[in-house]
């Protein structure tokens, strides 16, 4: 791996990231293909937190669609997001990196609360840290958890990570001839709704100048390949923030 170009990182996943081709809950061939990922980027020296959503298991929008009631619906989702928590700590460590999970919605015998000043210091003894539970509040998503997060530790990018290689102007799945963009500002991202991250999390990111890198997380070595600094995926920020 090339030096890399980042200090600290957030990296958030989506839950559907962690099923594989099971179509639903937790691949160990998964967990196992992302730690080593992680671990490599992390024996750089590298700081790595993650923020990882629930969708494999519950999705709290989708339910509340149905009837249930939304509050009730998203806190069943940050339930989903603390196993998917405790799963990826046991992959992690299992490869060999000393991990620690933070919960926003407080259950000891799980994880730790959280506590940003603790989060950070964790990370200065080069541990990674998982932050579970979302924000610990209905009505945010884990993409809000993550900008919210990334901004307390003073991560210096967030890595979102997708299953294609970049943001469109079309579902590329669906449209052969979408196009893929390189760079972005947040406004052209609020404008075009582009579906990156929601707006909340957006604007969070706008008003602190911290840049979005969108990127294809299925082929092997990537999460190396965008912290050393290689120009993949989309780079969401405005003009001179996120340039060396």
């Amino acid at each position: 791996m090339a030096k890399p170009a980042f200090q600290r990182i957030l990296l958030k996943l989506s839950g559907e990231a962690l099923q594989g081709d099971k179509g639903y809950g937790i691949s160990p061939a998964v967990l196992e293909g992302l730690a080593r990922e992680i671990h490599a980027v992390h024996s750089q020296g590298v700081q790595v937190a993650l923020v990882i959503g629930g969708g494999n298991i519950f999705r709290g929008v989708a339910a509340s669609a149905h009837g249930m009631d939304r509050a009730s619906a998203d806190y069943m989702g940050m339930l989903a997001t603390v196993i998917n928590a405790l799963a990826m700590q046991e992959g992690l460590e299992k490869a060999g990196v000393a991990t620690r999970v933070q919960s926003a919605i407080e259950m000891k015998e799980l994880a730790e609360p959280y506590i940003r000043r603790r989060a950070v210091r964790h990370l200065e003894k080069g541990r990674v840290v998982i932050f579970a539970g979302g924000t610990g509040n209905p009505y945010f998503t884990t993409d809000t958890a993550a900008a919210l997060r990334a901004m307390e530790i003073h991560a210096d990018v967030i890595l979102k990570a997708t299953k294609v290689d970049g943001v469109y102007d079309r579902d590329p799945m669906k449209d052969k001839s979408a196009k893929r963009f390189e760079r972005l500002t947040y406004l052209d991202v609020l404008q075009k709704n582009l579906k990156v991250m929601d707006s909340t999390a957006i604007s969070l990111c706008r008003d602190n100048n911290l840049p979005i890198i969108v990127f294809d997380l299925t082929r092997a070595g990537n999460i190396e390949r965008v912290v050393s600094g290689e120009p993949i995926g989309t780079t969401v920020a405005d003009p001179g923030i996120g340039k060396d």
